[in-house]
């Protein structure tokens, strides 16, 4: 037997007591249901209907058949089930490009992750080098950028915009003052966010949209914010950190925000990834993961500082 959809039609016609019934019942005209049955005994080589103008009956064989009939195609909607879950269930390696700092967010859940997709495997790449999804077989890169990614080939998952302040410990006030422009700036002990030696650059923008560039030379730079972050707590230096690092500190007052009409620029943290790979089941895990851990509001970023 090729198919099971002939014995669909004639269980049907079983189960309904009659063509017209199962006509109405399935929504397929009732000339089709009876062509198909009628090729089905033609096949097997036995009647399993008894038609007549007054009555419906099935033969002893076709009770037979119909029993088969049921527990086949109970079977075939079986399988149908394992493979869409099959299909549903996150599996697979999923790789992913994301950028420092990052990377202690998701390490620190990706292991409760991980056990929920027992069939799921992820490569994290670390680092802000732009990576090319398609030529380095990436599925998935995390980026804050000024603006987002107008890549054609790409699609966009906005996480959050968040913007950097300057910030320093009251101890660092208490001892240096507070700067009452930008320009005041380079006189103060500084953080520095980068890994490159000599001068660091702040750029700077008010309400008003004025923008102003303050060349000043770090005491201590990182590439990591956690670092920056203890070392400005420690009154090492003023620092430009992150609103969601600062946050708490500045609540309970371990922090003051300097200079609070300037700012930096926002960032978007954002996600990247192709159409055709954003549609797997295992991708998809990966995406709706990294949204909910890598936002600012969430509990991930504190159990990381």
């Amino acid at each position: 037997m090729r198919d099971l959809n002939d014995l669909s039609f004639f269980a049907a016609v079983v189960a309904n007591g009659g063509f017209s019934a199962a006509a109405r019942a399935t929504g397929v005209p009732k000339s089709r249901i009876s062509r198909r049955v009628a090729a089905l005994e033609a096949q097997l080589g036995v009647q399993l209907i008894e038609r007549s103008t007054r009555r419906f009956k099935v033969t002893d064989v076709g009770q037979d058949v119909y029993r088969h009939a049921r527990a086949a195609l109970g079977e075939a909607e079986a399988i149908e089930q394992v493979v869409s879950r099959l299909k549903a269930e996150p599996q697979g390696l999923v790789r992913i490009s994301c950028p420092l700092d990052a990377d202690r967010v998701l390490g620190a859940a990706l292991p409760a992750f991980l056990a929920r997709h027992p069939q799921l495997r992820v490569q994290v790449m670390v680092g802000n080098r732009r990576v090319d999804l398609i030529e380095e077989g990436v599925d998935i890169a995390i980026r804050v950028r000024d603006r987002l990614d107008t890549d054609p080939d790409l699609q966009v998952r906005t996480i959050a915009r968040s913007g950097l302040m300057l910030v320093a410990s009251p101890a660092l006030i208490a001892a240096h003052g507070e700067p009452a422009t930008p320009g005041e700036l380079p006189r103060f002990p500084t953080l520095g966010h980068g890994d490159r030696p000599g001068l660091d650059r702040w750029t700077l923008v008010n309400a008003a949209g004025e923008e102003t560039v303050v060349q000043h030379e770090p005491r201590l730079s990182a590439s990591a914010f956690p670092i920056l972050h203890e070392a400005v707590l420690q009154g090492v230096g003023v620092a430009m950190l992150p609103e969601w690092t600062c946050r708490e500190p500045l609540a309970d007052g371990r922090l003051v925000r300097l200079l609070p009409d300037w700012a930096a620029r926002q960032g978007i943290l954002h996600m990247v990834f192709t159409a055709g790979r954003g549609r797997l089941p295992g991708v998809r895990a990966v995406i709706e993961f990294a949204a909910e851990v890598l936002h600012p509001r969430s509990a991930a970023w504190g159990a990381v500082l």
